[in-house]
């Protein structure tokens, strides 16, 4: 959680558009630069095939054009994350083809000032996706299907921020080109729990000071408990986050009853071992 609001973070100080794609074990490269819509262009080319009943009415040159128009592949291309982190103005033509809108802005983030976009979790992915991106994030231009002209960077040059849980190496080919920033956690257990009670009370202002404390506590247990089992990823501060946010919510404003809650739910947010419910 610390790493995707890093991203955020960065471009609202900034001023810029922000655009986020979390990766999965299934995502390619080409996702993040474009989606082909195959099956909407199929459900046309099916409306397409029942109109040959019209010819006579319509004129058939007439409609083999209106088909072929309705058909082209750039009306089916929709702009991924580095689309629009690239070239903005491009992908917002783009997308105004297929009826798309650009991303949301929640922050009022400004694309005239840039974009910052967030590759989230870009190791759950197979090692061919952030080799497939060299190239294109390289030379600053790709060329997607059903155009004659790639798509280039604009300027300004867009701020790429990629997260890594460190599940699987990536290529160093790849790391090679990138600013590698590391986010750990205090080792000391006294530091840890201030650290997280900081960052506790910077996202929950109005909390109970001992919830933020005991919530700290009860994640650096866990961790504890987690290194000496060998269990992988050890909790942190977002599951701390996500703990609080529960509690909270499930006992509002009564700091007697968010302890209580705290500890009947905490062995089962925070316990990340295989198997737990």
């Amino acid at each position: 959680m610390g790493k995707s609001q890093l991203a955020r973070a960065a471009a609202k100080a900034l001023g810029r558009a922000f655009v986020h794609r979390a990766v999965d074990a299934r995502t390619e490269a080409q996702d993040l630069l474009w989606h082909f819509d195959a099956v909407g262009r199929l459900a046309e080319a099916q409306l397409a095939g029942a109109l040959k009943d019209v010819t006579t009415l319509y004129g058939q040159a007439r409609l083999h054009r209106h088909i072929r128009s309705r058909l082209a592949v750039c009306r089916y291309l929709h702009p991924g994350s580095l689309w629009w982190a690239l070239n903005w103005k491009d992908a917002a033509e783009q997308a105004e083809r297929g009826g798309l809108a650009p991303p949301a802005q929640r922050d009022g983030g400004d694309p005239d000032n840039g974009v910052v976009v967030l590759i989230d979790e870009i190791d759950k992915a197979e090692p061919e996706l952030p080799n497939g991106l060299l190239e294109a994030l390289g030379a600053g231009e790709f060329l997607p299907p059903g155009r004659h002209e790639p798509v280039r960077a604009a300027e300004p040059a867009p701020l790429v921020i990629i997260t890594s849980n460190e599940e699987r190496a990536l290529p160093d080919a790849f790391l090679r080109r990138c600013l590698v920033l590391h986010l750990t956690l205090p080792d000391n257990r006294a530091a840890l729990i201030a650290h997280l009670t900081e960052r506790g009370r910077a996202h929950f202002s109005g909390a109970d000071p001992g919830i933020l404390t005991t919530a700290a506590k009860q994640l650096a247990d866990d961790r504890d408990a987690a290194r000496e089992a060998h269990w992988t990823p050890l909790p942190g501060q977002a599951e701390y986050l996500d703990l609080l946010r529960a509690v909270l919510a499930l006992a509002p404003g009564d700091p007697a009853r968010q302890e209580k809650v705290l500890k009947s739910i905490a062995q089962y947010v925070l316990n990340k071992r295989a198997g737990a419910v």
